[in-house]
């Protein structure tokens, strides 16, 4: 025992790969939570939930070891999240377009006074 009163601590535990990086020597795939957040959001529902659903599996899945699983997770999340951004696209160009028409039908049937 020091002067001082108790024992430093231990020092921590070494660094090993296994633990850390799951075995896969580096970093795990990207997650796109924000991406698939952010479609769901603003883009199309259904599409937007499938792929926070894989983006939620992305990072316990390389946590588990699984480094094939993770990086297929990944990639479907990115997909759908693209898919929903392109449908929302489509979905709100088709919304103007109904809009616009149904606003040149009102104003023509308005002129032949009807």
């Amino acid at each position: 025992m020091s002067d001082y009163g108790t024992p430093p601590p231990p020092p921590p535990p070494p660094y090993t790969p296994d633990y850390y990086s799951s075995g896969a020597g580096g970093a795990p795939p990207p997650n796109y939570l924000v991406w698939a957040i952010l479609s769901t959001v603003l883009c199309c529902l259904p599409l937007g939930v499938v792929s926070i659903v894989f983006a939620a599996q992305v990072n316990s899945k390389w946590a588990a070891g699984d480094v094939a699983g993770a990086r297929e997770a990944s990639n479907k999340a990115k997909n759908f999240a693209m898919w929903s951004a392109i449908a929302g696209v489509v979905a709100g160009i088709l919304w103007l377009v109904f809009v616009v028409a149904l606003g040149s039908f009102g104003s023509s049937s308005m002129s032949n006074g009807y």
